[in-house]
């Protein structure tokens, strides 16, 4: 049996090997399109579902495929990544002084066997001045990150408070990860 990491996101492979877990990573082509007129609660779990399956033809049976995808949704407003320093702007500064959510699809498939949820993380972003915005994008660290920020990395001197799990925001819910790994037979922590 193999652990499979359905995804290329170096955020997502720290967390699965802080986790202690041995794991491979495999993508596959899968179209992350977003129905903006569905609501992003179910896009975001429907695209992880899509990047899991898009990989199983290349699995075994007891392998386990794990997936994700994220988005940051304020005032209904989808945000994946930035496709620009112009975007990475309009985000953050839509961002700035504001309450947002970060949404997770997660996907755990194993055999016949396939459990799908989204975690959602409710955090709140202080003022920030345009001269931050345009400093901090500068650094180079936004552009890949769904809604502009990495709240590990510097953006985390923007983020006053935070309710949900943290690792969601960094783009994999580790607490509900466990939770079903272990209901897989997972060992975690010698459990």
């Amino acid at each position: 049996m193999d652990i499979i990491l359905a995804s290329a996101s170096p955020r997502r492979s720290e967390l699965l090997s802080r986790m202690g877990l041995d794991f491979v990573v495999r993508t596959a082509e899968h179209d992350e399109t977003m129905n903006l007129s569905a609501s992003p609660f179910d896009e975001v779990c429907r695209i992880s579902i899509g990047k899991a399956q898009a990989i199983l033809p290349t699995c075994h049976d007891d392998d386990i495929i794990i997936a994700a995808d994220t988005i940051v949704v304020c005032d209904g407003l989808i945000m994946g990544k930035p496709r620009s320093e112009a975007d990475a702007f309009s985000m953050l500064r839509r961002l700035s002084g504001r309450n947002h959510e970060v949404m997770t699809g997660l996907c755990v498939i194993h055999g016949k066997h396939m459990e799908a949820t989204t975690v959602i993380t409710t955090l709140r972003m202080r003022h920030l001045s345009d001269e931050e915005i345009r400093a901090y994008i500068a650094t180079g660290e936004p552009m890949d990150k769904a809604g502009g920020y990495a709240i590990q990395g510097l953006a985390a001197m923007f983020i006053v408070g935070i309710d949900g799990d943290f690792y969601n925001v960094m783009g994999l819910p580790v607490c509900t990860l466990s939770t079903i790994l272990r209901k897989l037979g997972v060992k975690l922590l010698g459990s």
